[in-house]
């Protein structure tokens, strides 16, 4: 919201269908798959870099208010391997809203080594590419991390670009700038290609909504 009203409690009527109300993030909604990954991540002796494969499922959730403001959104959760391992090499978990009323978009992401973000952008429903970004420090679009990834592996900035391709693929380029303890600055970049393998659902409210004939 481009500022605060002075009744913050009273809530905006809300539309059941979150699918129809997405504006520019209704086409990640659904299950998707990329397998051209690409990482670049520090390591003692130097950057490395790493193919992987992913899975993404992005749900729509029921409509949110903060009082006035209301945001629809995408649950998502990120499953990403390599061909080398086994074991899991990214996970990740979230949310991707939008509020109509000002075109805000936000991703918010949290990873199991402990270390969450939520970042901010700004975008029209028929745009091709969105762009989010977030900074440590600030207690609004922040950064929160460990003690010992602060101490270690701070990381200082998170950007992320979706292109949405004309045949329906979308792809997505990542940038963490990381403070590691004794050495220069590091970018740790990631990018990957998605196609989409399953529909989303409907979100919960929408249907009960429809079961119920309303």
């Amino acid at each position: 919201m481009n500022s605060i009203p002075d009744d913050i409690y009273t809530e905006q009527d809300a539309d059941p269908d979150t699918l129809a109300n997405l504006g520019p993030l209704r086409r990640l909604a659904g299950t998707w798959r990329g397998k051209i990954g690409k990482d670049v991540n520090p390591k003692a002796d130097g950057p490395e870099h790493r193919d992987y494969y992913e899975t993404i499922d992005l749900q729509p959730i029921d409509p949110q208010s903060n009082g006035p403001q209301l945001l629809y959104g995408l649950r998502y959760h990120a499953h990403i391997n390599t061909e080398e391992e086994d074991i899991t090499f990214h996970d990740q978990l979230g949310y991707w809203l939008w509020e109509p009323d000002t075109g805000l978009i936000m991703q918010s992401l949290t990873i199991p080594r402990g270390q969450t973000a939520l970042a901010v952008g700004k975008a029209a429903p028929g745009d091709n590419v969105l762009r989010l970004q977030a900074t440590r420090g600030p207690t609004d679009y922040g950064i929160c991390s460990t003690t010992f990834l602060e101490e270690a592996f701070r990381t200082d900035s998170y950007k992320i670009e979706v292109t949405f391709n004309p045949d329906g693929t979308w792809s997505y380029a990542l940038e963490t700038m990381l403070a590691l303890r004794g050495r220069e600055p590091f970018a740790h970049v990631d990018n990957n290609t998605l196609t989409k393998i399953a529909e989303p659902k409907p979100n919960a409210l929408k249907q009960i909504v429809d079961s119920k004939g309303r």
